[in-house]
């Protein structure tokens, strides 16, 4: 079977991404070395597990999610593990911090959520399903989602973490932790995972340290659907091909931010998979209007302008990749078989 415009594409734009953008190896290793697990007993004597990052002298943090069931939780690293002593908990954002003594590791370096772009590569490291040392997971920034309330961008992206990875970190490929992988959606089209911004952490220093375990409160990826940030409620539809669903998020989403290019995305999406390919490709042409260096936007559109013959629309859309990537862009010109000038 002929593989489609996007998924080739996308195996061009993975392969592409390692000579595209540089990492350091070394800093990589540092940041692996400055990942925990986080560990405690239930009420029933089971073993509960989650995954955190050092962040200073003997604080790890983590989210507050993995310390919801466990009355006297440790750190652990290999066989050793060290008693947390106590815990500066922001619930409501997930994120907890906590402190413990004699932890032979170095922290990690901190990055900027703010300075990530979209199509950026980025690392996942943790300890998914509850696995001794931690596991590596690479990906790309696939959305940035600003907070009016605080410093920093929740981060979407591809890079996948599984249970056990809940508090783990999310780096750049300079080894510096950009955020903490907090949640996610499943579904028959895929998952999305999401991080929360690694700048929270200034504010969660700030709150009081308490030492009474479990830690209770709900957080803001809980919140009742229709109550949560769009970009959330577009996720579940999204990953289960709910379109109509989708198409009614992303209909709301518009009229509160006209703005927004994820929106539009979103719109065009739903309604490329149900059928309205002419509306589909007038919204996500909206979408490109409103962020000229989305790739996976500008993939849509010369996926529907080849599908009708479009040559014209894939020459600008050829053009707009190069501008973006000239790497990605020559590999693009190769696939809808253009010349030097399409």
């Amino acid at each position: 079977m002929k593989a489609s415009m996007k998924s080739l594409l996308l195996s061009v734009l993975i392969s592409l991404t390692t000579q595209a953008f540089a990492f350091d190896r070394q800093a990589l290793m540092q940041a692996y070395f400055g990942v925990v697990m986080i560990q405690g007993h239930n009420q029933k004597g089971g073993l509960t597990y989650g995954s955190g990052v050092v962040v200073a002298k003997d604080k790890v943090i983590t989210n507050c999610h993995v310390l919801r069931t466990t009355n006297r939780p440790w750190v652990a690293r290999g066989q050793n593990s060290y008693e947390i002593t106590s815990v500066k908990a922001d619930t409501w954002n997930d994120l907890c911090l906590v402190t413990t003594e004699n932890l032979p590791l170095k922290p990690v370096q901190l990055g900027k959520s703010s300075h990530l772009k979209r199509g950026e590569e980025v690392t996942g490291m943790g300890h998914s399903n509850g696995a001794p040392a931690p596991l590596t997971s690479t990906g790309f920034v696939n959305g940035l989602y600003s907070d009016t309330q605080s410093n920093g961008k929740v981060i979407r992206t591809n890079a996948k973490f599984r249970m056990g990875a809940s508090g783990s970190g999310l780096f750049d490929m300079d080894g510096r932790l950009v955020g903490i992988n907090t949640f996610k959606t499943a579904g028959k089209h895929g998952s999305i995972h999401f991080a929360l911004p690694i700048e929270w952490l200034e504010l969660l220093e700030k709150q009081s340290a308490i030492t009474k375990f479990p830690i209770k409160g709900k957080a803001l990826w809980e919140e009742d659907e229709d109550k949560k940030p769009f970009y959330m409620q577009a996720a579940v539809p999204e990953s289960r091909g709910d379109w109509p669903k989708l198409m009614q998020v992303a209909n709301n989403w518009i009229k509160v931010d006209p703005n927004s290019p994820d929106a539009w995305y979103a719109l065009g999406l739903s309604e490329e998979n149900l059928g309205d390919i002419e509306t589909a490709t007038k919204h996500y042409l909206q979408s490109s209007s409103l962020d000229a260096d989305n790739m996976d936007v500008l993939i849509k559109i010369g996926e529907l302008a080849k599908t009708r013959g479009d040559k014209a629309e894939l020459t600008r859309v050829h053009a707009a990749i190069t501008k973006i990537d000239a790497d990605i862009g020559q590999q693009y010109q190769q696939f809808v078989d253009c010349s030097i000038d399409c």
